[in-house]
């Protein structure tokens, strides 16, 4: 960023660790407590976001507590300013106002001045660190400090997990259009999309119909990402294109941006003509979303958008939908699938939906064509990319239900807790929707390391992206 640039300052919290902090800083005591958090960092065109990337709760019989304040001893956060001094990482302190006091208090200043007085003696980096403060109902405000203990206020905090939680103060939207989405889900819930900016990987079956009800329901900005033309055999599936998009090979992000613009109720789009793995800018753009939601066949672009929601804290839904043949000019079975996937936890990997040998057969068939073609004819590798039956009605359906696991998210509004739709299951053909919650899957480890660590080298920790 320019040394003179205004900046907007961000802090995103892994769901798993907004649970710790939430149970540790409210024992029920009624009073105050602390956790320091080591934090990645994100900086791009003058948005700087901090994410929590390991956290230590400070044991409640190592401080001094009361109602009103918290003191406490510095040495057990020695490593964290050991690493934050190494790779440049965010050192964040947290503590609690039980009292539901909701700014920072003449105590809080001073305590803060001292504390990051010695955080910015350990770290040579002058980027920030921050403080913050949650209060009983769970929300939570902070600020920044430069090196030259500067405050700035932190103008928007959002936590990834069960349930999406975004704090930020901005003044309440009403539309005339908006007045059902109101009335179902409420202003709250309205608001938050008005303000989000979500993101959508792949244009075409579940794509499409997923842009079409998020410019619906209000959503400030969305970003598409489609590397392909409209083609005759996508005109079944993709709302809003022609006979004549497909014969001049229009982009499918070129044709749905007109359609958007042409709706008329004030949805930014950002577009990106573009395969992921070839556009640093266009990952750059998917960071900065609030949600992204993965409407892709490949297996590549799948890991892809898990790395990225794990380093960067961003909520994913990753939609699917299996319909095979059966060899006879029928369909023998219609399967489909919405996986939320929260930074930490489980990952579409660790969940079974793809191995290790798949997903290097299709970087092999990405990168290098040929070869995979000489390898796959010798059987060495799989093709996992085959055309197969693909239909509106099915792909608005899973579509549909993603969409409403979304709002569910922001907003619950089901008899059972979000926690237990971490994998919903659709076996159109049997008659039947199976969910499963989160603990039911195994936990990533090797990404758990990587939870919240943001900006480093190799981007994502993926070598082809150098």
């Amino acid at each position: 960023m320019k040394k003179d640039q205004a900046v907007h300052y961000q802090l995103r919290i892994a769901g798993k660790h907004y649970e710790s902090l939430q149970q540790h800083l409210f024992p029920g005591d009624g009073k105050e407590a602390v956790a320091v958090a080591l934090c990645g960092r994100y900086e791009r065109d003058g948005i700087s976001v901090l994410l929590t990337h390991k956290i230590e709760l400070i044991p409640h019989d190592e401080c001094e507590r009361d109602a009103l304040f918290v003191n406490w001893k510095t040495e057990r956060i020695i490593p964290f300013l050991e690493e934050a001094e190494k790779h440049n990482l965010a050192i964040l302190k947290i503590h609690s106002h039980p009292t539901g006091y909701p700014q920072f208090s003449k105590t809080d200043d001073q305590s803060d001045s001292e504390l990051f007085t010695s955080v910015f003696g350990w770290c040579d980096y002058d980027g920030v660190h921050a403080s913050a403060v949650m209060v009983p109902d769970g929300s939570i405000f902070g600020r920044v400090f430069t090196h030259d203990l500067r405050t700035f206020p932190i103008e928007k905090i959002s936590v990834a997990g069960n349930v999406i939680k975004i704090f930020e103060n901005k003044k309440a939207v009403e539309d005339d259009f908006s007045l059902r989405t109101r009335q179902a889900f409420g202003d709250e819930t309205y608001n938050k999309l008005r303000q989000m900016k979500i993101g959508i990987i792949g244009c075409s079956g579940t794509g499409s119909p997923t842009i079409e009800q998020l410019v619906r329901l209000g959503v400030g900005t969305i970003v598409i990402v489609d590397p392909d033309t409209v083609e005759k055999k996508n005109l079944n599936r993709i709302l809003n294109t022609t006979m004549e998009d497909a014969e001049n090979s229009r982009f499918k992000t070129d044709v749905l941006y007109d359609s958007i613009g042409k709706i008329g109720l004030g949805t930014v789009v950002e577009r990106y003509n573009v395969n992921l793995y070839d556009s640093r800018e266009a990952l750059e753009t998917l960071i900065g979303c609030d949600v992204i939601c993965g409407c892709v066949d490949s297996v590549d672009g799948r890991h892809l958008m898990s790395q990225l929601s794990n380093f960067y804290l961003v909520p994913y839904f990753d939609l699917g939908v299996r319909l095979d043949a059966d060899g006879a000019g029928g369909i023998k079975a219609i399967n489909a699938s919405i996986h939320y996937i929260q930074p930490g936890c489980s990952t579409l990997f660790s969940r079974g939906l793809y191995n290790s040998q798949r997903l290097a057969d299709e970087a092999l068939r990405r990168q290098s064509p040929e070869d995979f073609a000489a390898l796959e004819k010798q059987g060495y590798v799989h093709n996992a990319n085959v055309d197969r039956p693909a239909v509106i009605s099915i792909n608005m359906q899973i579509s549909s239900m993603a969409v409403n696991e979304l709002l569910n998210r922001l907003h619950p509004f089901k008899d059972e807790d979000p926690e237990n739709y971490a994998r919903i299951m659709m076996d159109y053909t049997g008659g039947c929707i199976i969910n499963q919650a989160e603990d039911e899957f195994e936990q990533d480890s090797a990404a758990a390391k990587w939870v919240g660590r943001g900006d480093c080298r190799p981007f994502l920790r993926m070598m082809e992206l150098r």
